[in-house]
């Protein structure tokens, strides 16, 4: 019975292999602990003391080698595109209804940005414009016109 009970590992039976558990070498602790150069090497920067973070060996480092960032830039500007009157007369010679869709399909705008109708040029053509923002001389020139623009 006192045999078996020898065969059991019991807690305070373990312990590290031989050579697994080694201190940690405490560099730069004076001449005591690990000699002349208190385990720092021989001559250099690291022997003196760690280089800062960033330090590219004198070479000009990044952070001075990029430009300094001036101003602001708003991650929430909304940014038109935008179509003159004299475009829609080419792309639309019948007049008529004309959506941001429309647009997109003849490749005047692209799709998911805002589109802005600009007053430059002249108009007959009687427009119905939707889903767009427009200039006040846009408006006013398709209206004249006998058009109309909603912006919803």
């Amino acid at each position: 019975m006192a045999n078996e009970e020898a065969d059991i590992l019991q807690m305070h039976d373990l312990h590290p292999a031989p050579g697994a558990k080694k201190d940690r070498i405490r560099v730069g602790r004076g001449e005591g602990s690990k000699g002349k150069t208190s385990g720092r090497g021989a001559k250099g920067t690291k022997k003196r003391y760690q280089v800062r973070p960033g330090f590219e060996g004198g070479q000009l480092p990044l952070y001075m080698r990029l430009p300094k960032l001036r101003g602001f830039k708003s991650p929430f500007k909304q940014v038109y595109q935008v179509v003159n009157i004299a475009t829609l007369n080419e792309l639309f010679p019948e007049g008529g209804e004309v959506t941001v869709a429309d647009l997109v399909k003849k490749r005047a705008v692209r799709a998911g940005n805002p589109v802005k109708i600009l007053g430059d040029g002249d108009t007959k053509l009687a427009f119905t414009i939707k889903g767009v923002k427009a200039s006040a001389s846009a408006k006013a020139k398709i209206e004249a016109a006998g058009g109309s623009i909603s912006e919803n």
